[in-house]
C-alpha cells in the first residue's frame, strides 16, 4: 500500500480565449504552439530566469523521505502530448484508466490527451536539493519545448536546498520511440485486487470477431464551404433532439445507422450517422490517422484491448502482429501520425455510447460518432428516464420549467401516464406532418 496519493494534472494553456480558439480552427488554422504548460493549474517554477519570468505561481508536492506514494497523472489539455518526468526519481507503472499493468520502471512517460496512469514513486534520494518535476510538450522542436515546459516542485521534508541543474530530459523526442514505449505497456493478467478472478480470465484473444471497422481520419477539408474534419468521410452533425431520446421514442429520421465500415468512394458530407453495432458482439476498430498530428480517441461505456499499433497503412496481414494476450485494456488509445491503432471491444454494455477524438480542435469539427448497442431481448439493464430529463428538439414541448427540472421547488410535476400520452401524441404528429413527403 503506497503511503500517499498525490494527483498530478497536466495540460497544455493558450492565452486566447476558447472562442477565438474556435474562430482561428473555423477559418482552417491550426491551434499553434501552446504558451504553456501547467500542472494542477499552475504555472511553472523559475527553472530559468531568461525563459520563466518571476513571481509564478507554481506547485510544490511536499513528501517525506523513503516513503513511497501513487502519482495519479492525467493529461487533462487541448490538443498537445506531453512527456512526465520526476528529476532523479523512477517512475514505477502500475495501472492505466481503470486496468492494472505489468510493473515497469520508466524513467519518463509519453502521456497523450485524454490519457491517465498511475505510478509508484519512491522518495530514495538524498533531498541535497528539491527535485523537478516536469511535463513538457511532445513531438515539437526543442527551443520550443524549453519556453512552453510545466515544472512543479518535489519537495522533501529533509531538502536542503532549491532545485538546482537543468530540466531532466525527456529522452527521444520521435514517435517511433514513443510507439516502442506504448508497445511495452501489457496488461497484468495475473492481477485482480477486488476482482473475484484476475484480469487475464478474460481471455479476449481466443473470441471471434463479429465486425470490423477502419477509421479512417484526415486533416480539415472543406464541405460547403466550412472547415471540418471527418471519420471515413463524415463530419458529425449533432441532432436538435438527443440521439438517446429519440432512440427511446422511437423518432425516425434524426440520425441513421449507416456508418460505413470503411473509407467509401465519395465526396466528404456532414451526417449523424451511426455504427450499428451487434450486442454481446465483438468489435475489431482500426484507427488509421491521416493527419499530420497524434490522434487520441476515447470510447465511452467501454474499456477496449489495445492490441496493435504501427507506422504505415494496415491491412488485413497486419493482424499477424497483435497482441492476443496481455494488451492493456482502457479507454483512450494514441494513434500516431501516418500510422494505425487496432482495438478489441466486448460489446455487452447496451446504450448509445460516443467514440469521440480527445484532441479538442479536431472534435469541435466534427471528429466524432456514436455506436448504437441495443439488446433486443431485454433492456431492463439500462436506466429508465430519471423525473429530471431534459427535453429538447422534437420533444421540447415536454420540458418542465427550470424549478422542477432541478428539484427547486414543491410543484408537482407531470404525471407519467400524461406524459407518455404526450409523447406518443407528438411522435404521431412528426411521422405524419415531418417525415411524408411533400
Amino acid at each position: 500500500t503506497p503511503d500517499g496519493d498525490v494527483t498530478v494534472f497536466i495540460s497544455d494553456w493558450y492565452t486566447k480565449s476558447h472562442k477565438q480558439l474556435r474562430k482561428d480552427i473555423q477559418k482552417g488554422n491550426d491551434l499553434g504552439f501552446p504558451d504553456g504548460i501547467l500542472i494542477n493549474g499552475f504555472g511553472p517554477y523559475q527553472y530559468d530566469k531568461e525563459l520563466v519570468q518571476d513571481a509564478i505561481t507554481y506547485q510544490i508536492i511536499n513528501v517525506e523521505p523513503a516513503k513511497t506514494y501513487r502519482f495519479r497523472v492525467h493529461n487533462v489539455g487541448i490538443s498537445t502530448s506531453l512527456n512526465f518526468r520526476i528529476q532523479n526519481h523512477n517512475l514505477l507503472l502500475v495501472e492505466t484508466e481503470g486496468s492494472y499493468t505489468v510493473q515497469q520502471i520508466y524513467p519518463n512517460m509519453d502521456i497523450h490527451v485524454g490519457q491517465s496512469y498511475s505510478f509508484l514513486v519512491t522518495m530514495d534520494q538524498n533531498a541535497s536539493t528539491d527535485y523537478f518535476i516536469v511535463a513538457s510538450p511532445r513531438f515539437i522542436n526543442s527551443s520550443k519545448f524549453s519556453k512552453a515546459a510545466g515544472v512543479a516542485v518535489l519537495h522533501y521534508s529533509n531538502s536542503q536546498g532549491p532545485a538546482l541543474g537543468p530540466l531532466p530530459d525527456p529522452g527521444e523526442n520521435d514517435a517511433y520511440a514513443s510507439m516502442n514505449q506504448a508497445r511495452s505497456i501489457r496488461w497484468n493478467v495475473s492481477a485482480g485486487a477486488a476482482r473475484p478472478n484476475p484480469q487475464g480470465s478474460f481471455k479476449y484473444g481466443e473470441i471471434t470477431v463479429t465486425d470490423v471497422y477502419v477509421i479512417l481520419n484526415r486533416s480539415p477539408e472543406l464541405i460547403n464551404g466550412k472547415w471540418h474534419t471527418t471519420l471515413n468521410g463524415i463530419s458529425y452533425l449533432p441532432p436538435s433532439t438527443p440521439l438517446k431520446l429519440a432512440q427511446q421514442f422511437n423518432l425516425p429520421g434524426l440520425y441513421k445507422l449507416d456508418f460505413p465500415n470503411r473509407l467509401l468512394n465519395r465526396p466528404a458530407k456532414v451526417d449523424t450517422s451511426l455504427i450499428n453495432a451487434t450486442y454481446k458482439g465483438f468489435l475489431e476498430i482500426i484507427f488509421q490517422n491521416n493527419d499530420t498530428n497524434v490522434q487520441n480517441y476515447h470510447l465511452d461505456g467501454y474499456a477496449f484491448f489495445v492490441v496493435g499499433m504501427d507506422f504505415g497503412v494496415w491491412t488485413e496481414s497486419s493482424r499477424a502482429t497483435y497482441n492476443k494476450w496481455d494488451g492493456v485494456a482502457r479507454c483512450t488509445t494514441q494513434v500516431f501520425p501516418g500510422a494505425w491503432t487496432a482495438i478489441l471491444v466486448s460489446l455487452d454494455n447496451a446504450g448509445i455510447w460516443n467514440l469521440r477524438t480527445e484532441n479538442l480542435d479536431s472534435w469541435y469539427l466534427g471528429q466524432e460518432l456514436y455506436m448504437s448497442v441495443v439488446n433486443p431481448e431485454n433492456d431492463s439493464n439500462e436506466l429508465q428516464l430519471p423525473d429530471n430529463t431534459i427535453f429538447c428538439g422534437v420533444l421540447s414541448s415536454f420540458q418542465n420549467d427550470q424549478a422542477q427540472r432541478f428539484k427547486f421547488s414543491g410543484a408537482p410535476s407531470i404525471s407519467n401516464a400524461s406524459k407518455t400520452f404526450l409523447i406518443a401524441l407528438v411522435t404521431v404528429v412528426f411521422r405524419c406532418f415531418v417525415l411524408q413527403p411533400n
